[in-house]
């Protein structure tokens, strides 16, 4: 189910072939950043006020009757990561393996969804002081889901980042991307597509902001932009038949019943007698934690921590959980559903809990929860959930994760909804 609603048509629409081919002439992703700081009056010091935000406040438009409408080829951008033309950057984007840290990554498709939002919202700038700002906040609320090609990523060549709007409804967008990889000049490889969910939020990101609309013109944005309603109405129902607000459903019961029998002892005519079966792990035997103190460095436009962070981060936990039980190389195949409940505040303390919660094949899904404390009250609060998924090689066998607790087994089924 979740791998339909990703099913989105490749090469939707003619915006992705009106590329620059020549990367001289793309931005960097350091320049497309630069341009957001401009965009919202970053405050380039930490505590320092560049711009008093309440002179924006009575710009931010609470219903899209006055906006004007835009097409998707009015948002599309490209941008690179010249790992080619500019070999400095390889320390910060490179791993051991000689390959790209997938979690720099994920920081840059965060930073690029933005950068297409505030494109198709670009209406509403307005000039004040001689500079053009947004009056309007723009978060990322949710990755849908992000499909990686089983092909390594070279440190040594460019990167390419393009997308678009898909679609829009009144204070959220859709942001369609992908990242190709250039192996000469001008032959770029496809390497991952994603997809985005950002929402507008007003001056103060205190309540929710108006969206422009889509201008549908054609058949093929008319597809695309139904299939962003499909993807609402789903991650709608998903939420709905969430493990938290209704049971598992017979098949998922039955399973769960099954795989807690084959841990009983049938000797001991108890319940309470567990034994772990062959070639398993237990899930709780997969935890893995680490905790953050959250800097100014790794704030984001809004004085929040930076949400690419957080998911470089998670999944480089995530990696190492699946790295270590495994014993053997792994590879990120999908990122699926990182909700962003919750701003994390600069001061606060990320703790990150990792673990093991489905296997299937030579495959691993680990989920990562993230949690803020606050370190003069205590206070807890749940930020986000992560699910990333690894390949090992084929030659190369795993054990099987096995719950032996309720909870786990609600993590189990969580997991295989995810896979």
């Amino acid at each position: 189910m979740l791998l339909a609603r990703f099913n989105y048509l490749r090469n939707p629409v003619k915006v992705w072939f009106r590329n620059a081919s020549n990367t001289s002439t793309m931005p960097t992703m350091h320049q497309i950043r630069s341009s957001l700081m401009d965009l919202i009056g970053y405050d380039k010091t930490w505590g320092e006020k560049v711009l008093d935000k309440k002179l924006l406040a009575n710009h931010v438009k609470k219903d899209q009757s006055s906006l004007q409408k835009h097409r998707m080829t009015e948002s599309f951008a490209e941008a690179v990561i010249p790992l080619g033309d500019q070999p400095e950057l390889r320390n910060r984007y490179g791993n051991f393996q000689q390959t790209v840290r997938f979690g720099r990554l994920l920081e840059d498709l965060d930073t690029m969804a933005v950068h297409i939002s505030y494109l198709h919202n670009k209406s509403q700038n307005i000039i004040l002081n001689g500079r053009e700002l947004s009056p309007i906040v723009i978060v990322t609320a949710l990755v849908d889901r992000i499909e990686v090609k089983d092909t390594a990523i070279q440190v040594e060549k460019n990167i390419k980042l393009s997308g678009f709007t898909s679609w829009v409804g009144k204070s959220s967008s859709e942001i369609t991307m992908k990242l190709e990889q250039e192996l000469a000049p001008g032959i770029w490889n496809h390497v991952l597509e994603a997809k985005f969910l950002v929402c507008a939020r007003d001056t103060s990101n205190m309540g929710s902001a108006a969206m422009n609309p889509l201008d549908i013109v054609t058949s093929e944005e008319k597809a695309i932009f139904e299939l962003g309603e499909r993807n609402k109405f789903i991650r709608h129902k998903e939420t709905q038949s969430s493990l938290l607000n209704v049971p598992p459903d017979n098949v998922e019961s039955t399973l769960i019943h099954e795989m807690f029998k084959k841990t009983i002892d049938i000797n001991s005519g108890s319940f309470r007698s567990r034994i772990k079966p062959e070639n398993t792990v237990w899930m709780e035997e997969t935890l893995l934690k680490n905790v953050i103190i959250c800097f100014p460095e790794q704030r984001n436009l809004y004085n929040k921590i930076f949400g690419g962070f957080l998911m470089r981060q998670a999944f480089e936990l995530a990696w190492t959980n699946a790295c270590l039980f495994s014993k053997t190389t792994i590879k990120c195949s999908v990122v699926d559903n990182i909700s962003f409940r919750r701003p994390v505040v600069i001061g606060s303390l990320l703790f990150l809990t990792s673990e093991i919660v489905y296997t299937e094949s030579n495959q691993i899904q680990v989920k990562v929860l993230a949690q803020t404390v606050d370190p003069k009250t205590s206070h807890k609060e749940t930020t986000n959930d992560f699910y990333f998924k690894f390949k090992v090689p084929a030659n190369h066998s795993i054990p099987q994760v096995w719950p032996k607790t309720y909870a786990e087994s609600m993590m189990f089924i969580d997991g295989k909804r995810h896979w």
